[in-house]
């Protein structure tokens, strides 16, 4: 999911570098909730589709691969492809056995020699970059004949929704009350700031909660600032402002990811601008179909060039 015209693509290399060995299990929360699995199946479905029609052992180039979670589908169902993944960020998780994926590679300027693979996809990952550049050299690395799918958000589905409003708790918690804020300043307070800190760390999670319901950025700030004060009575005041600190640094770097998300939904649904893009490289949209959870509201766009 990152590019390299992002301007932001630091708070997408933290993600895949905290998630590094998770196998892409730990979602925090954060831009595909764990609990939609209703739209994963239904991505998987899209993809289990599209290599129906590759031919036998063939290779594909997965971009913005991320923790590699479309190759592994793919993999469960085509034991015969050879997958390859590739992602910008610079650590990655490990790879899904049997593919291999390349970290620090920009879609723009792709390591991989003239007509090598017999498809390119990417899954949500397309859109952060430079479109332009990225569909010629697609089209470059793509054989005679190859085939492209690319699954896009939307900006008016549920992803981009619920990342915003995970975005408006989040900001509550850091500006509005500023939990982490009134925390540094009361441990500057002597031996009685650290049961101050506690009490409006305490007060803010409660507010939190009722505001954003638990689980919520607007609780899980305020408590994970309760939690540091907690534990950080026998290690000293040093310590808790270093881990406040982390807090407040992982925040801003969700921010910058609903952030870009938001850009990558404008990019998505400027349809001309991405079907003018490959048209300039000689390659033409095939189809164009929408990918929806049960309830029947889209999240995505599934396009399809060769």
């Amino acid at each position: 999911m990152t590019s390299s015209s992002q301007p932001d693509d630091s708070p997408w290399t933290e993600f895949w570098a905290n998630n590094a060995g998770t196998g892409g299990t730990s979602t925090g929360g954060g831009c595909l909730p764990a609990q939609w699995a209703a739209i994963e199946d239904a991505q998987k479905a899209v993809w289990f589709g599209f290599i129906a029609k590759l031919p036998k052992s063939a290779r594909l180039l997965d971009l913005a691969t991320g923790d590699g979670r479309v190759l592994k589908w793919m993999l469960a169902r085509r034991r015969d492809l050879k997958l390859t993944g590739a992602d910008l960020a610079p650590q990655l998780p490990p790879a899904p056995r049997g593919t291999k994926v390349r970290s620090g590679v920009a879609m723009e300027a792709l390591p991989f020699p003239d007509a090598q693979f017999h498809a390119v996809t990417s899954q949500f990952g397309f859109e952060y970059g430079d479109v332009e550049a990225a569909a010629i050299e697609i089209a470059r690395v793509l054989r005679p004949g190859g085939r492209i799918g690319l699954l896009v958000h939307r900006g008016d589905g549920p992803i981009l929704e619920h990342n915003r409003s995970r975005a408006k708790a989040i900001s509550w918690a850091l500006d509005d009350i500023s939990a982490i804020g009134r925390a540094r300043s009361a441990l500057t307070m002597g031996p009685g700031g650290l049961q101050l800190a506690l009490d409006a760390a305490a007060e803010a999670a409660r507010e939190g909660e009722q505001r954003f319901g638990q689980h919520s950025p607007g609780w899980e700030i305020p408590e994970a600032v309760r939690r540091t004060l907690i534990m950080g009575r026998q290690s000293g005041v040093p310590s808790m402002l270093a881990t406040l600190s982390s807090i407040e640094r992982q925040a801003h770097n969700e921010i910058g990811r609903i952030d870009s998300l938001a850009r990558a939904c404008a990019t998505a649904d400027d349809r001309e601008r991405l079907v003018a893009a490959f048209a300039a490289a000689g390659l033409g949209l095939q189809t164009s179909s929408t990918v929806c959870e049960p309830s029947g509201r889209a999240f995505g766009d599934f396009l399809a060039f060769s």
